[in-house]
């Protein structure tokens, strides 16, 4: 039984180890389903769900479920620490390691209580090994623990930054493409002041924070919980409004689709399908339909308005469709895990931008619509 005790303990701290090296070191998805972190998000998420329901108020859930992502690093950490405290008591304990305690013989209790001070190095003297097993464990865990905790500590920066990056990004699709983001937005507002080379930077940009998203996202998944500053906004929302305006671009304006415009689409779609697969989400077709017939007629008329030149009839319809089979059910999927809400291609009415509220007042006199830079000068429609 001693044996097999300390073989038990032995292994459970090195897959902790393992396990805290792959979540926070290792920059490549590790594929292993037996994973203690796969577990604890499998575990908690849908509990976290459950409770968020409890709220009537949208604004509440959605705060409530933006304390996820910091606060399951922290419960991870401590599962992580707890972990490693009792697998070093229960080595202790298969060991039989002589210790010095105030009341004679330690039990499992006084054992993990000594491994807790040694791996936070705190040294109270109250509980000591007296051979040199027990002193040659306690300065392994004392290393480890101090390690530990300063890889942990120190990698939380990265995250920080991570997260503030793909924020900024995002930010710029508020009075690009409205509030929620949507594809018609973005092309109805860029359409009269179109520029191929203006429009290719702006996509470039796009392809890059799509992969700088596929990058952070498949080393730091937890960054996927990390929820928006502002509730109508989702890097899921932005990432799929700029693959919907992609689309639309490719199959009905095929003299204004640049190569830019495949390379932006390309990159997105290979972020959305990479991070459904690292989630486990298989793709759901949206139901209802995303773009019905009726939104499809809305969108091509306000497009043209904008003087946009736009194609029409069964071979747009269908390669359209095509290009949105390619993402939709993968994006769909990743809305009803993180309890996301898909931004539409063409929303029926358009909503105030976020830039244009204020905490004193629902609406900013005057500012009905995006500023405009034509000639050098700044206006407002």
């Amino acid at each position: 039984m001693s044996i097999l005790g300390a073989v038990v303990s032995a292994a459970l701290i090195l897959w902790v180890l393992m396990e805290a090296f792959e979540a926070m070191v290792l920059p490549r998805r590790v594929t292993r389903k037996f994973r203690l972190n796969r577990f604890f998000y499998l575990l908690f998420w849908p509990v976290w769900l459950l409770l968020a329901r409890c709220f009537r108020s949208p604004k509440r859930r959605e705060s409530f479920l933006s304390g996820f992502g910091p606060l399951s690093m922290l419960g991870l950490f401590a599962t992580w620490v707890l972990m490693l405290i009792v697998a070093f008591a229960l080595l202790h304990w298969s060991l039989g390691t002589p210790m010095q305690t105030p009341s004679g013989e330690p039990g499992f209790l006084t054992l993990c209580y000594f491994s807790g001070i040694t791996f936070f190095t705190l040294g109270y003297g109250d509980v000591v090994p007296v051979d040199g097993v027990g002193r040659l464990l306690a300065v392994m865990e004392g290393g480890i623990g101090f390690g530990f905790l300063a890889l942990i500590i120190g990698y939380m920066p990265v995250l920080s930054q991570a997260f503030s990056r793909r924020e900024a990004t995002i930010s710029l699709l508020d009075a690009r493409a409205g509030s929620p983001p949507s594809a018609a937005q973005f092309l109805v507002r860029v359409a009269p002041h179109y520029d191929a080379g203006r429009a290719d930077a702006f996509l470039a940009e796009w392809e890059r924070w799509s992969a700088e998203l596929l990058e952070s996202h498949l080393s730091f998944p937890v960054l996927s919980f990390y929820r928006s500053q502002h509730d109508n906004q989702s890097w899921l929302a932005a990432l799929t409004a700029i693959l919907d305006s992609c689309a639309l671009v490719i199959a009905t304006a095929p003299g204004r689709c640049s190569y830019q415009t495949q390379l932006t689409f390309a990159m997105s779609r290979h972020a959305a399908v990479d991070l459904a697969l690292v989630f486990g989400t298989p793709p759901i077709a949206p139901q209802p339909d995303r773009l019905p017939a009726d939104a499809w007629q809305r969108l091509s008329r306000q497009l043209r308005e904008a003087g946009l030149e736009v194609r029409d009839g069964p071979a747009v319809e269908a390669k359209l469709s095509e290009l949105r089979g390619m993402y939709e059910p993968f994006v769909n999927a990743l809305a009803q895990f993180f309890h996301f809400a898909l931004p539409p291609i063409a929303p029926e009415k358009t909503g105030v931008d976020n830039w244009q509220t204020s905490a004193w007042m629902r609406r900013t006199a005057g500012l009905r619509h995006l500023p405009i830079v034509a000639d050098g000068d700044e206006h407002f429609d």
